[in-house]
C-alpha cells in the first residue's frame, strides 16, 4: 500500500519529535517516498541532518530558504498523504483556524490529499477545551486523527498525550491510503444509526444508556471514505465529515421515524445505535419533586426498529444489527440474528475491558446468516468499522 506513495511527513516542535525519526524510517522501508517538513520548533528537538539522511529527499524547513518558489503548493499538490507527527497544540490550532505562518501549515492548507494528524502534548494541554474543539473542527473536515496514548510524559508525569507508537502511526497511514484507494461501496446508499436514545421521565430526567455513538460514527465515516452515500441518524453531537448527511434525534420514536422513512431507499442499513427497549408510558409535564416521594414510573416497550427492518426488507437490501451482551455472546447474538430476520449481526461483550460503550476501542464477533462467525480482537473502532463493511461487501457479493 505504501510502495511509491509520496508522503509529506510534518514534524512539529514537541519532545515527541524524536519518534518521527522512526516513523520516517519505517515509511521509507515500506517503499514510500517520504518528504520531511520540519518546523522551526521541531529543529530545537531533532536535527535536520537526521531527516536528510533517512528521508527520500532533503528535509524542508522554510517557505523562503528553499530553491522552489512555491514549495507549499508544490508539496501539497504532489502528496498522496500529509502526516503530522507529532502534531502540537499550536499546529492543530493554526490548521483548524486556517492560519498559515510556516511551511508546514501552508502545506496543510494547500493540499487536497488526505491528512493524518498525530497529536502529542502534556495531559493538561490535550484535555484543554480549545484543543478538543480544534480536533472536532478538523475531524468535521475529514482530517483523520491518531489519538495519543497514555503513558510516561516529559518531566516524569504520567497521563494521556503521549504520541502513538511509530508502528501505530504507520498502520494508520496504510489504512487511510487503503480507504482512499478503495471505493468498493461506491454508489451504495447506506443508513447508519449511532448513540443511545434518551426516553424522558420528566423535562429533566430520562432513561438512557452508556453508548457514546463512537462505533456508529466510525462505520459512517468508513462507509463514506469507501464511496458510499451515507445518512447517519445519531443521538450524539460528535463531529461528522462533510460527506455524511446527519440526522439528529433523541428518542427511540424519533429514531424509528428517521430510519424507517429512509430505509426503503437504502441499500444497506446498519443499526449500531443502542435503542432503549423501554420508555415511560407518560412523561411528567414538569419536574418531579423529591419531596413528593418516590414516583411510580410505568414502562412500556419501544418499537423494535431492527425487527421492522427485517420484515420490510426489500430484495437486495442488507440489514445489519448490533448486540451488546455480557454473557453467552455467540448464542445470544445468533439467536437475535434469526429472530430479527437480518443478514449480519455485530456482537460485543461490553463487560470486557476496553470493549464497547464509551471506549475508543472495541472487540466484536460478526455473525452472518450462515452462522459463520468472524472474531475481531480488540482494536480501534475505525478498524472495527472496516471489518464490518468488509463483511457487508462479502455478504452482498454472495446474494
Amino acid at each position: 500500500m505504501l510502495e511509491g506513495k509520496r508522503i509529506v511527513l510534518g514534524v512539529s516542535g514537541g519532545i515527541a519529535a524524536y519518534k518521527a525519526v522512526e516513523i520516517c524510517r519505517r515509511l521509507v522501508d515500506a517503499g514510500a517516498h517520504v518528504i520531511p517538513v520540519l518546523t522551526e520548533g521541531a529543529l530545537r528537538f531533532v536535527g535536520r541532518t537526521t531527516f536528510d539522511a533517512l528521508g527520500s529527499e532533503r528535509a524542508w524547513t522554510s517557505l523562503w530558504d528553499e530553491p522552489h518558489p512555491i514549495p507549499h503548493t508544490h508539496l501539497g499538490q504532489t502528496a498522496d498523504i500529509v502526516v503530522v507527527a507529532p502534531a502540537t497544540a499550536r499546529v492543530l490550532g493554526l490548521y483548524a483556524g486556517g492560519i498559515s505562518d510556516d511551511l508546514l501549515t501552508n502545506i496543510l492548507l494547500a493540499t487536497r490529499a488526505p491528512v493524518l494528524v498525530c497529536p502529542a502534548m502534556h495531559t493538561e494541554m490535550w484535555e484543554h477545551p480549545a484543543v478538543q474543539d480544534n480536533l472536532r473542527v478538523l475531524r468535521s473536515r475529514g482530517v483523520q486523527v491518531v489519538e495519543p496514548e497514555s503513558g510516561r510524559l516529559a518531566g516524569g508525569d504520567v497521563g494521556a498525550g503521549r504520541l502513538a507508537e511509530p508502528a501505530t502511526v504507520v498502520a494508520a497511514v496504510e489504512a487511510l491510503l487503503a480507504d482512499v484507494s478503495r471505493q468498493d461501496l461506491g454508489g451504495l446508499r447506506i443508513v447508519v444509526t449511532a448513540g443511545g436514545t434518551r426516553e424522558p421521565i420528566d423535562p429533566v430526567r430520562f432513561i438512557g444508556n452508556r453508548s457514546s455513538g463512537k462505533q456508529g460514527h466510525a462505520v459512517a465515516e468508513e462507509a463514506a471514505a469507501r464511496g458510499a452515500k451515507v445518512t447517519l441518524v445519531t443521538t450524539t453531537d460528535l463531529a461528522v465529515s462533510v460527506g455524511v448527511d446527519v440526522v439528529r434525534v433523541n428518542t427511540a420514536a424519533e429514531m424509528e421515524h428517521a430510519v424507517l422513512s429512509r430505509a426503503d431507499d437504502a441499500d444497506v442499513v446498519v443499526m449500531a445505535a443502542a435503542v432503549a427497549d423501554f420508555r415511560p408510558e407518560q412523561a411528567a409535564a414538569s419536574k418531579i419533586k423529591k419531596a413528593a416521594g418516590v414516583p411510580e414510573v410505568v414502562l412500556e416497550p419501544t418499537a423494535d426498529i431492527l425487527a421492522a427492518l427485517g420484515v420490510r426488507r426489500r430484495p437486495g437490501q442488507t440489514i445489519v444489527g448490533f448486540a451488546a451482551e455480557t454473557d453467552d455472546l455467540h448464542a445470544n447474538a445468533a439467536d437475535k440474528l434469526v429472530r430479527k430476520g437480518i443478514d449480519l449481526i455485530v456482537a460485543n461483550d461490553v463487560s470486557a475491558p476496553g470493549v464497547g460503550f464509551e471506549h475508543d476501542t472495541n472487540a466484536v464477533v460478526i455473525i452472518g446468516a450462515d452462522c459463520a462467525a468472524q472474531e475481531i480482537p480488540l482494536t480501534d473502532k475505525r478498524a472495527i468499522a472496516r471489518a464490518i463493511l468488509d463483511a457487508i461487501s462479502t455478504t452482498r457479493s454472495s446474494q
